[in-house]
């Protein structure tokens, strides 16, 4: 009877998976065994389970077989992937590199402050004055934008303030116009008192008011 030929993916089921693995875990240590004992090789296998357990056989020292390999490893593989050492010595290089251009970058920090100019030649003097004239450009830009910046910011307080002083004299007379008059006596010719309203002033002058045609005095 020939056996059905089996998909090759993971085994979904729990169970399953474990009792596959064992099965199969004991075969290939069994093959291992075999092409070890007929072909008279060195063979050595490692498996580590998906609970993390270790499984491993070995035709001879395990120790032994690892330290082989990793000398084999070393003569064959090795040149062909980038050595530690080519790559520390890369890094030295870099590392070179990037300390010389801090070195000229500090330098010509300090004679774009004034310092160690005694050196400079003609060219490096105009190079530096370039630099300076430019900076001070930016500078000067940015001055003048905050500047204008202040500027709107003050005229937007005078606007405040203007329109809060005319709201409060627009308060005030309405406030006047509004405030009830009090009463006054005014007197006639005669001296009686007539009905009237006399403002806070009046009380303290007396006025004669007369109705028709002013009488001449002698």
């Amino acid at each position: 009877m020939v056996r059905g030929k089996i998909e090759i993916k993971k085994i979904e089921n729990v169970t399953s998976r474990q009792v596959t693995f064992s099965k199969r875990r004991s075969g290939l240590f069994k093959k291992a065994h075999e092409l070890s004992v007929l072909c008279d090789a060195q063979v050595a296998a490692i498996v580590f389970s998906q609970n993390g357990r270790l499984y491993e056989f070995s035709s001879s020292e395990m120790e032994k077989t690892i330290e082989r390999y990793g000398k084999f490893s070393n003569e064959y593989f090795v040149p062909r992937r980038p050595q530690l050492q080519l790559y520390l010595e890369e890094l030295k290089k870099e590392m070179d590199i990037m300390v010389k251009k801090i070195d000229l970058l500090e330098v010509q920090q300090r004679k774009l402050m004034g310092q160690g100019l005694g050196s400079c030649s003609v060219a490096e003097l105009q190079e530096i004055d370039i630099q300076i004239e430019k900076s001070l450009r930016i500078v000067r830009s940015r001055k003048a934008e905050l500047y204008a910046d202040q500027l709107g910011k003050l005229k937007e307080q005078e606007r405040e303030l203007m329109n809060e002083r005319r709201r409060l004299h627009e308060k005030e007379i309405r406030e006047r116009l509004l405030r009830p008059l009090l009463p006054v006596t005014l007197h006639t010719e005669k001296g009686e008192p007539e009905g009237g309203y006399r403002t806070k002033h009046s009380s303290e002058v007396e006025t004669d008011l007369f109705i028709g045609l002013p009488v001449a005095r002698p």
